[in-house]
């Protein structure tokens, strides 16, 4: 199956836009009271970089995944959170500054990390009757202009222009959400009648990852003692993934729709868990404000 133009032009300019979006809400004080408590930032950017991608090879062999299906779970696994994850952070009360910058540095080490992963997770999926070359010259050169670059363009107009920054950071982000909508339903229609076999083949392992990954983030931030808000900050980040990014690598760099499909079923789970992340972290939130208040 080809991929369309919409999906070869679309996905870079979306996935430009949302970067712009994410480096827009950054300040460089942002960076200085993260790096004086390091310690959540660095457990879930090795939870993000590190964890994702095995449990996501873990998944793929135990779900008995075809190559190109677990080279998706894998990718999927293996991108940082996208800018989904600021806003469901902030809704359910939780550390929207560690959230911030945990997004933007999974992105930034994605650009090496990424490639890094796909490419293991072709050498390890590959079969003889499908054969999966990576371009890494391409994808890396991809990485540093729709990630890097964009990133670094946003922090340049938050910097010099902030309150105009502020305000178009929201409809940057809306305008990406409705481009990611507009590339998966143009995906799912090239699909067409394989659609609902390939879901049930890969929907087991994607919403798995999508629930585990969560679960790590929460569980090992209250094993290290970390804040609630914290633990839930970082399982947020690990459940809520860049599809847009993710989608990028499977249709336009390896042009494969196979691919896309864990890809998809995992970002319609990381929304549903997400929301009920959101409740939880609400009520949790209303619940201490008010035995405080009791107290």
């Amino acid at each position: 199956m080809e991929s369309n133009h919409i999906i070869s032009i679309g996905l870079p300019i979306s996935l430009v836009i949302i970067m712009i979006g994410i480096g827009m809400t950054l300040t460089l004080n942002d960076f200085r009271q993260i790096t004086r408590k390091p310690k959540g930032l660095i457990l879930g950017s090795v939870s993000q970089i590190v964890g994702m991608p095995i449990i996501a090879v873990v998944l793929a062999k135990v779900f008995d995944l075809s190559p190109e299906m677990a080279v998706g779970l894998v990718i999927i696994a293996a991108c940082p959170g996208g800018t989904a994850s600021n806003l469901f952070v902030l809704l359910s009360r939780g550390n929207v500054a560690l959230s911030i910058m945990l997004t933007v540095i999974a992105s930034l080490i994605t650009i090496a990390t990424l490639p890094l992963a796909t490419g293991y997770a072709m050498s390890l999926f590959s079969t003889s009757s499908v054969n999966i070359e990576l371009p890494v010259e391409k994808m890396v050169a991809m990485m540093v202009g729709v990630v890097l670059i964009p990133v670094m363009v946003g922090m340049i107009l938050r910097t010099f222009w902030p309150r105009w920054a502020i305000k178009a950071e929201k409809g940057v982000s809306k305008l990406g959400g409705i481009t990611l909508v507009l590339l998966v339903a143009s995906i799912l229609y090239d699909i067409g009648g394989n659609l609902l076999q390939l879901i049930i083949q890969a929907g087991a392992a994607a919403i798995s990852l999508n629930i585990i990954g969560v679960a790590l983030g929460i569980f090992t931030a209250k094993y290290c003692r970390l804040p609630k808000e914290d633990g839930l900050t970082i399982g947020v980040e690990l459940g809520v993934k860049n599809s847009t990014l993710a989608l990028m690598v499977s249709m336009t760099i390896l042009s494969s729709e196979t691919m896309s499909i864990p890809i998809i079923v995992y970002s319609v789970s990381m929304f549903i868990c997400a929301f009920v992340i959101t409740v939880f972290g609400r009520r949790s939130k209303a619940s201490s404000i008010t035995s405080a208040n009791m107290v």
